[in-house]
């Protein structure tokens, strides 16, 4: 079984580890609200998905 023959640096450690990020959310329009929601779901806001109705909406008013 292969060993390393030294220790693996710090820098060299921490640069290997600087690639490790969280892809970046992509995020497009609503094309019937304008409201911004993930690509390829029902809009959060209208709940329209390729001009068809298919979840509620969020009620965004307070009810108290």
């Amino acid at each position: 079984m292969a060993v390393p023959k030294r220790k693996t640096s710090r820098s060299n450690t921490r640069s290997r580890r600087a690639n490790w990020k969280a892809p970046v959310v992509t995020v497009t329009e609503c094309p019937q609200c304008h409201a911004p929601m993930r690509p390829h779901t029902a809009c959060p806001s209208c709940g329209m998905y390729q001009g068809r109705h298919y979840a509620e909406a969020e009620r965004t008013e307070h009810q108290g």
